[in-house]
């Protein structure tokens, strides 16, 4: 009988072995279940599908691309040409902006221009028409052209580059390199950065080789000769910027700039309306301070930044506040000066008959001068 009990003993552990076997396996398989409903789900999220994570931001998964944008903008760039006595001497891009009955108008840079004698454009049906310069701003860099046609052509839409966000994608269509083989080209890339101060050339002086600043958008969207002039976009097709530089150095790359859309419009409206697009002058030429000794001009040694003043227009603002040649202009407004370009940026942020503190340096001694401005040339 102990035997028995033995026995029966062991079959009911047995039987209590099997339960516990059979719940780990139910478990398991229920584990299992789980993880695949999840690789399921993860494997049904398509692109355009919004995933919600309650913890995270709404993120919306798109990999179709841009080539609605695209299309929506696509007829409105078209191929500058720029001739000089019936010779074509360089292309560039434009962009048409606005219509006023047959009339239509076509934004690009101003350098894309500044050289011709005559100026065509082509479109993407293969038209080409012979345009007129409405007009242009070397500092601004932008320029309008217009023609007459009854054809029905596509009017860009303008967005806003205020409102958009680094790491917004972006995109350019142009005529890079070789416009009759590589017209329309679209490059995308991405809105890197805003408020760009970069200094930019305007002259063949040789101590003035950057004599300019342009507060700009910068993007890695790959731009080439040829782009200038052409639209940056936003993923919406809207122009957010008129596309105008590429930095241009040894192991520098995916760096190009454009001319903020807000800043462009303002220009161009005002040469359409035929305002005039005046700047403050205060009657110098100036030399950055590596330049001033080949002019004769002396650096004191208590000098570290600024511009030296060449020479002084009679009867100008400069001389009535009594500059001279040599000094040393330091700050202008109270902002610190450190090259041409610069006092240039400060002095075109202000207005025709603005008053201006010039801090100077004179032969070592530091002097702060009142000045009006006057309109310039």
């Amino acid at each position: 009988m102990e035997n028995e009990k033995i026995y029966e003993a062991k079959v009911i552990n047995n039987k209590k072995n099997s339960n516990s076997f059979l719940v780990r396996l139910l478990i398991i398989v229920c584990l299992i279940a789980i993880g695949a409903a999840g690789m399921y789900m993860i494997i049904e999220v398509m692109p355009g599908d919004t995933v919600i994570n309650k913890l995270e931001k709404e993120v919306t998964v798109n990999e179709n691309g841009i080539a609605d944008a695209v299309e929506k903008v696509y007829d409105a760039v078209v191929v500058v040409e720029t001739y000089r006595r019936n010779t074509l001497v360089a292309t560039g891009t434009g962009v048409i902006f606005k219509q006023d009955n047959n009339k239509y108008y076509v934004m690009t840079n101003y350098h894309v221009i500044e050289d011709g004698t005559t100026i065509k454009i082509v479109l993407t049906d293969g038209n080409r028409y012979e345009v007129n310069v409405d007009g242009g701003d070397i500092y601004s860099d932008i320029a309008v052209l217009s023609f007459d046609s009854k054809e029905d052509y596509t009017i860009a839409e303008m967005g806003s580059s205020t409102d958009a966000r680094v790491g917004d994608t972006t995109f350019t269509v142009g005529a890079p390199l070789d416009a009759d083989t590589y017209s329309w080209t679209v490059t995308r890339g991405i809105l890197s950065g805003k408020d760009r101060m970069i200094e930019v050339s305007t002259s063949n002086t040789l101590y003035n080789s950057n004599d300019y600043i342009m507060k700009v958008l910068q993007t890695d969207a790959a731009i080439n000769s040829g782009n200038s002039g052409g639209p940056l976009c936003n993923s919406n097709g809207q122009v957010i910027g008129i596309t105008n530089m590429k930095l241009v150095s040894d192991g520098v790359e995916g760096m190009g700039f454009a001319i903020p859309i807000e800043d462009a419009i303002d220009f161009a409206n005002k040469i359409i309306n035929g305002e005039d697009i005046t700047r403050p002058k205060i009657g110098i030429s100036m030399v950055a301070l590596a330049g001033a000794s080949i002019y004769g001009v002396d650096i004191p040694d208590n000098v570290e930044n600024g511009v030296a003043v060449l020479s002084v227009n009679s009867g100008s603002s400069a001389e009535v506040a009594g500059l001279e040649r040599g000094d040393i202009i330091t700050e202008f407004d109270n902002v610190k000066i450190e090259s041409v370009a610069q006092l240039k940026y400060e002095l075109y942020r202000h207005n025709v008959g603005d008053v201006v503190t010039i801090k100077i340096n004179r032969h070592g001694s530091i002097k702060d001068l009142q000045m009006t401005l006057t309109k310039g040339d």
